[in-house]
């Protein structure tokens, strides 16, 4: 409320030019509030591949300030800067390639960078850094309501510290369209802020969220990308407490009409979106990401924090989930009635009714007596398990896991030094320190063999809860005033869940002696959670809305680094209309992960509960997802390699088609495939819009009306596009590993395709380890004669006859059983 209080203006910040010193990789020059003659120490970094960092913070501080760790994967690399100029009024230094500078204006202070004659970013431009110093409780002027306690509630935040927040304001001339910032169940566009609430980042255990709001939810990255026709940037805020993002444009409100009229009379208003944030404590410390293109913002973050972790393939294939599956005779029934019905799947998925008490890494004894037996079971089948582990621990003396972190004194403390407690699903429990190493080694400890009873091989685990929830906390989690070693819960609160995923992934890794991937599926996440799993959008309702709004939520995620992404299929809450349950399916398995789950009190919904010709319609599009298995994993691969996002906004690959800026009820999947769901109750058909018309697509139109009944999704292929295949669905995805592949080639107008193949053991880490993978370019060219002879052409030049099938009313030729080896080099000639 403070920060907001301040309007734009007269900045009270000045640089004082003579402190300025420039070594080979950084400048440092100090800034000072004439209003209280605090000093600041401003570092500017130019760091490789076309980005600047900006650090701000106390010159000598009271005790030292939160700087986030383990989130950027190593100090990024940097490139010297030099300075082009300097008089009393500023600075002006090179940012090297394409005439790119770095202004520093000394009075007041701000920050511009440019491009030619171009501002492409300017920072403090209105006069909104704000930065609370760290003071004495006796040093303060007056005591302002909140400065030093706060109450939420019946809860009471002590503040030991005072007030500590800061904020900066960001100028992105041109600009119209900025994207990020999750996680928020709205729009993939963001909105404006002003006059209502800022966007809120604050990993939080929300109870039935609201849809189309700023509100706070699971988890936190404050990462922004701004966009337009010339270029794509991102702003990464790195700060892990809680954070909110204004945003104010000079386009907002304006009708079509209105912005028409200033095109007619000339308006040489130029657009613009001011973003600010804020965050409660720690310093700034803010990368800016200068693109030009998508694809080089996507790898310049990923140089920062890392990229999508490299799932094992039988994690992109289908998986059944619900609070709860009753006990072993349970399991064994859903996993019968898979094969009954003729259903693939991989993985079935127990919620927390499983563990004794719910006491994690236990089973219980009567309703999972033998939880190997089980797991066998399953393993013959050749499918996997997921058991939930949360991080809260029932406190219990006859709890191994409790009595171990409390011998260890890993348990986070409360502001008095006492092990901090709180209520969740066990009742009374504590909240091991995952900010610790120690501590993270010890749980990644327990997840081996011989720790985590009755664990196998094709055992995974899920991380619920780990915002981390607190029942009977403010706003259902932890006190801000919380103790992790010297630093309070506020400084790292949207970074706990990263580290029960990151601790539990390298638990699963180093049980298999760091030979096999491992998979975790996370509720809460931040900036680096994709280097270890999975992530859903949390506790969604079975409406239409919930629908509609996994598919910006699920584009948001990937635009900021996490690829493998999905939302409970049918809805979480409530009880899915037959329709809508049909409906997520077709969506759900054109979206990274893809699982159902539901709430336990719900009915059951298995696939085959609602009818034969439901059945079959739920049928046909799993089978489609396991028959694009090939084409998905290429994608994680990609992702995994460059950053790129799987399910991506089409703006991504038609960076200067304005009609793309805003859509968010289509995607794209990789390059090659858009998908526009159907989300409406009752819809028999969608327009969707098909990008880059005499471009990339052999259709020379925009929009197209489908007819969209029940057993149909809308999904096309780019022209120009070659798409692997196994059209061979068998009940798991490993019991299709030695299957062959269907190469789906669609000619762009020049007659022309290409695409790839990527092919390794699906589930250890022998590709990245031994280099043990195939990964081929396919391409189609030249010659293409409809009625001929089909030859195929081996390494050693022997040429074998294929057979073929042309189906003139399609246009489309099938060739059969050419016998090639996806390792080695072939040509197909079609003369």
């Amino acid at each position: 409320i403070r920060q907001r209080a301040l309007k734009p203006g007269q900045s009270p910040y000045r640089a004082l030019l003579e402190t300025l010193e420039l070594s080979d990789s950084r400048l440092t020059l100090q800034l000072i509030n004439d209003n209280n003659k605090v000093h600041l120490l401003l570092e500017l970094y130019r760091l490789q591949g076309n980005m600047t960092r900006v650090k701000i913070n106390e010159l000598k501080p009271l005790r030292p300030r939160f700087e986030v760790p383990d989130v950027l994967i190593a100090e990024p690399p940097t490139e010297p800067l030099s300075v082009l100029s300097k008089d009393d009024n500023g600075v002006v230094l090179s940012l090297g390639a394409k005439n790119q500078r770095l202004i520093v204006s000394a009075r007041p202070f701000r920050l511009d960078i440019m491009q030619g004659p171009e501002v492409l970013l300017s920072l403090n431009s209105r006069g909104l850094l704000a930065f609370e110093h760290l003071r004495l409780h006796k040093d303060t002027d007056k005591e302002e309501d909140g400065l030093w306690e706060e109450t939420f509630k019946s809860h009471t935040d002590t503040k030991p510290n005072g007030p500590t927040s800061i904020s900066l304001d960001f100028s992105l001339p041109g600009v119209e369209h900025v994207y990020g910032i999750p996680e928020h169940a709205d729009d993939l566009k963001l909105k404006t802020t002003d006059g209502g609430d800022p966007y809120r980042l604050y990993n939080l255990d929300v109870f039935q969220y609201e849809l189309y709001n700023p509100m706070a939810l699971y988890g936190s990255i404050p990462v922004m990308l701004a966009h337009n026709t010339q270029r794509t940037m991102g702003i990464f805020w790195l700060n892990a407490a809680e954070t909110w993002v204004d945003i104010s444009s000079n386009t907002a409100g304006k009708t079509v009409f209105g912005k028409m009229l200033d095109f007619v009379q000339g308006s040489s208003e130029k657009p613009q979106t001011d973003v600010r944030w804020i965050s409660e404590s720690g310093i700034i410390d803010v990368f800016i990401m200068l693109g030009p293109k998508p694809s080089d913002v996507f790898s310049q973050y990923a140089s920062l924090t890392g990229t999508q972790s490299f799932p094992p393939l039988a994690s992109l294939g289908y998986h059944q989930c619900r609070w709860n599956y009753n006990d072993q005779e349970d399991v064994k029934s859903v996993d019968q009635g898979f094969d009954q019905h003729d259903i693939p799947y991989d993985f079935i998925w127990l919620d927390i009714e499983h563990a004794d008490g719910k006491r994690y890494f236990t089973w219980d004894p009567h309703k999972f007596p033998q939880p190997k037996e089980m797991l066998q079971g399953l393993m013959d089948k050749r499918r996997k398990m997921v058991a939930i582990v949360d991080p809260h621990i029932r406190v219990d003396s006859g709890y191994k896991i409790h009595n171990e972190i409390t011998s260890k004194d890993f348990y986070v403390k409360n502001k008095d030094g006492r092990n901090y407690e709180g209520w969740c699903w066990p009742g009374n429990s504590g909240y091991p320190d995952f900010t610790k190493p120690e501590m993270r080694a010890w749980w990644s400890s327990m997840f081996a063999y011989d720790q985590y009873e009755g664990s196998m091989e094709n055992l995974f685990t899920w991380n619920d809860m780990n915002e981390p929830s607190v029942f009977n906390g403010p706003e259902v989690t932890m006190h801000k005033d919380a103790l992790h070693g010297k630093w309070e819960h506020r400084d790292i609160h949207n970074i706990y869940g990263l580290y029960v995923q990151m601790a539990t992934a390298e638990g699963q890794t180093q049980r298999s002696g760091g030979v096999e991937r491992p998979f975790v599926l996370t509720r809460a996440f931040f900036a680096g959670s994709q280097r270890y799993g999975a992530v859903w959008t949390g506790d969604n309702a079975a409406e239409w809305d919930h629908l509609k709004i996994s598919i910006p939520m699920c584009l948001s995620l990937g635009l900021v680094g996490v690829s493998f992404c999905g939302a409970d299929v049918g809805g979480f809450f409530k009880n899915p209309s037959t329709e809508l349950l049909v409906r997520w399916y077709q969506t759900g398995a054109y979206q990274p992960f893809f699982r159902a789950h539901a709430h336990l009190d719900t009915t059951r919904r298995e696939p085959w509960l609602f009818g034969p010709e439901n059945t079959a319609l739920i049928r046909e599009v799993i089978r489609q997802r396991y028959a694009l298995l090939p084409y998905w994993y290429q994608l994680l691969y990609q992702a995994h390699k460059t950053g790129m996002p799987v399910m991506r906004p089409l703006w991504v690959d038609y960076p200067k088609d304005t009609a793309t800026f805003t859509i968010d009820d289509e995607f794209l999947i990789g390059s090659d495939l858009l998908v526009h769901p159907v989300t409406e109750e009752g819809s028999r058909g969608v327009t969707a819009y098909l990008p880059g018309a005499g471009e990339k697509t052999v259709l020379y139109l925009s929009f197209i009306y489908l007819n969209c009944y029940f057993f149909k999704i809308p999904v096309f292929q780019r022209g120009g596009s070659i798409i692997p295949r196994k059209d061979r669905v068998r009940r798991s995805s490993a019991c299709m590993e030695n299957d062959p592949y269907t190469l789906y080639v669609a000619l762009s107008p020049k007659k022309f395709a290409e695409g790839e193949l990527y092919i390794d053991d699906g589930h250890s880490l022998n590709y990245d380890t031994k280099k043990e993978f195939i990964h081929r370019s396919l391409t189609f060219a030249n010659n293409f004669v409809w009625h001929a002879n089909l030859l195929m052409f081996s390494r050693t030049g022997k040429e074998t006859p294929v057979d073929f099938e042309f189906d003139t009313s399609m246009s489309v030729l099938t060739l059969r059983k050419p016998g090639m080896n996806a390792g080695a080099d072939w040509t197909l000639l079609l003369q």
